[in-house]
Order: structure tokens, then C-alpha cells, then sequence
């Protein structure tokens, strides 16, 4: 899968590394301990900075599931130089039941759609079979942990993605690790097209614009996806969807709602601080939403746009830089 690098494309550095790893640690963080709590009552006492403990009973700073995910498939791209389907499913197993990739050393949060895969993996199912198809199954779990493909992907094809089949292709493959539904994996292929256009140097409402429109292209010329694409028209109009209310946008598990949350909190906030607490005082599924949309963030904004006091706060940097300077090997 991997093509000579090209030379019209932007270098990445550690900083851009760090910039949409550390935002998804840091707003999924921020969520966990509001999570599933209903936006009504979040709107009565939201929350405003990093506190610890509520629903899973962790410190500030903990991050859960989402982030101990795509930590163990960037450490695992970063050792293997590449996609290797076995490994990561062995790496999400040693999270799940060893607790690695876990600030505090243990799985407390994971996803019934994630429970099965690895269950299946552990039978001796293959890795790219382990994912339910099914249409109910079409939850965040694979949308929260995709973001250490855009690099990869950007750092093999540059910005166009959709002119390779086989870098979508990828994509996919790695969503249905955990979820095969095309619903999930096209949800996974328009967040990785607008995170390339991000590193890139695009602006974020032209990353959101071009990134969007490019993959929902792209889809509704594959016969696989054929009625899917339809499931993302309000991503049609992104000028109408960035002026819907807040009562037009949903904030629990599908992952159409949470990639459109996401989307929506970017377009509606001018910094990272604003749009990672935006996204937590959704309500529901904050720890996701927030995550999802401050990969992006922190693509935008950079490492040095994260409060600071945030990051300090933040448990398990060394996790996080460990598997950050990995990751850099194959960029």
C-alpha cells in the first residue's frame, strides 16, 4: 500500500504529530467523567476545564477507550512500519486485558462492538473479519481511533486521497478491525480526508468543505456504498449545517451523529479550548465527541493552541510521547 514519498506535499514534524494526538487525549479526557450525562443538565452546570472522577470514578486527566485505541494502532503502525492488521488487534487485546495504552494501567471503559471483535479475534477469527456488519453495529468505536491513518496516508499520497483507491481502501480496513458496516467506514473515510487536508495547511472550514465533498464523491461512485452516501447529505450544505441549532444535533453513539457533532462544534468555535468543551457539554457521549473533535482541533490549532493547563493535568503524557516519537518513524 505504500507509495514512494512525493515531493508536493508539506513535511510533518513531531509538533503536527503531536498536535491531533494530544487533542484527542485531551478532550477525550475531558469527557469522560460527564459521560452520558444528558445536555440538559450539562447545560445547568457544564463543564469548563479538566475535573476528575463522575461516571468512571477516574482522576482529571484521564483519558479512556478512545485514546488508549488509536494509541496502540499509532505505536503499532510506528513499529511495523506500516499497516499490520494482526498486530494492532494483538496490541487492542493487551489494552483490554492487560490495561496498556491505559494511564492507569487498566481498561474501564470499552465498547460492547469492540468487546465482540476482540472476542472474535480471540476465537482465531482473521483481523479483518473480527468487525460486526451488522447495521445496529454502526457505533463511534472505530471513528474515535482512525486519526493516526490520516499521517500515514498523507505522508504516502498527499492530499487526494480519493485519487488511490487503496489508501481508502486502507481506511476501511482498519475500521473493520472492530466495525465493517459501510455506514462506519465511510464515516472514517470523510474524517481522514479532512484531516489530510488539514495537514495539508488548508483552513478549517476549506478542510471540512473540500475534505467532505471529495469523499462523499468518491463513495457515491463505489457500488458497495451505494445509498450510504445519502446518510451524510446535511454534510452537503455546509454552510446550512454549520447554522443548524444545537437541538438539530445529536451527541451519542452513532456514529453519523457523533462525526456531524464533531464537525459542527469545529465550525462553530474559533479555538481549541471552545470546541472540545462545546463538544463535552453535548452531552451523551462527550468523552467521544470531544475526542473526535479535538483530533481535528488540535490539527488546526496545533499542540501550543491546548491549554496548557490542560496538558499538565493530562495523565500517561509518557504513553503518549512514547508512542508519538514511534509513530514518527514511519512519516
Amino acid at each position: 500500500m505504500w507509495e514512494e514519498k512525493k515531493a508536493d506535499k508539506k513535511s510533518m514534524n513531531l509538533s503536527l504529530v503531536k498536535g491531533g494526538i494530544y487533542g484527542v487525549c485531551v478532550g477525550d479526557a475531558l469527557g469522560v467523567p460527564v459521560e452520558f450525562k444528558t445536555r440538559k443538565g450539562l447545560e445547568k452546570n457544564p463543564v469548563k476545564g479538566m475535573i476528575g472522577y463522575g461516571t468512571h470514578l477516574q482522576p482529571a486527566g484521564t483519558w479512556s477507550d478512545d485514546s488508549s485505541m488509536l494509541l496502540a494502532l499509532a505505536d503499532s503502525i510506528g513499529i511495523n512500519k506500516g499497516i499490520n492488521l494482526q498486530d494492532i488487534m494483538e496490541r487492542f487485546l493487551a489494552w483490554q486485558q492487560e490495561g496498556k495504552y491505559s494511564p492507569g494501567g487498566k481498561c474501564f471503559d470499552i465498547g460492547g462492538v469492540v468487546r465482540t471483535a476482540l472476542g472474535n479475534f480471540k476465537a482465531g477469527e482473521q483481523p479483518i473479519f473480527c468487525g460486526d456488519e451488522a447495521e445496529r453495529s454502526n457505533g463511534n468505536g472505530s471513528l474515535m481511533r482512525i486519526l493516526p491513518m490520516a499521517y500515514v496516508l498523507y505522508a504516502s499520497y498527499g492530499v487526494n486521497l480519493t485519487s488511490h483507491d487503496e489508501a481508502m481502501e486502507v481506511i476501511h480496513e482498519v475500521s473493520c478491525l472492530t466495525h465493517r458496516h459501510e455506514i462506519s467506514l465511510s464515516a472514517c473515510g470523510i474524517y481522514i480526508n479532512i484531516a489530510v487536508q488539514l495537514i495539508d495547511g488548508k483552513s478549517l472550514k476549506e478542510a471540512i468543505t473540500e475534505g467532505t465533498k471529495s469523499a462523499l464523491k468518491w463513495y457515491r461512485t463505489q457500488d458497495s456504498f451505494e445509498g450510504v452516501s445519502d446518510i451524510w447529505k446535511r454534510l452537503d450544505d455546509m454552510d446550512a449545517f454549520t447554522l443548524l441549532p444545537d437541538g438539530l444535533i445529536s451527541s451519542g453513539g452513532y456514529v453519523v451523529d457523533t462525526l456531524e457533532a464533531a464537525l459542527w462544534c469545529l465550525l462553530n468555535t474559533d479555538n481549541y479550548e471552545d470546541c472540545v468543551l462545546k463538544a463535552v457539554n453535548l452531552g451523551k457521549d462527550t468523552d467521544t465527541t470531544a475526542c473526535v473533535a479535538g483530533g481535528l482541533a488540535g490539527l488546526v490549532y496545533g499542540l501550543d493552541g491546548i491549554p496548557k493547563e490542560w496538558i499538565e493535568i493530562l495523565k500517561g503524557k509518557d504513553i503518549i510521547d512514547s508512542c508519538c516519537e514511534k509513530f514518527m518513524g514511519v512519516l
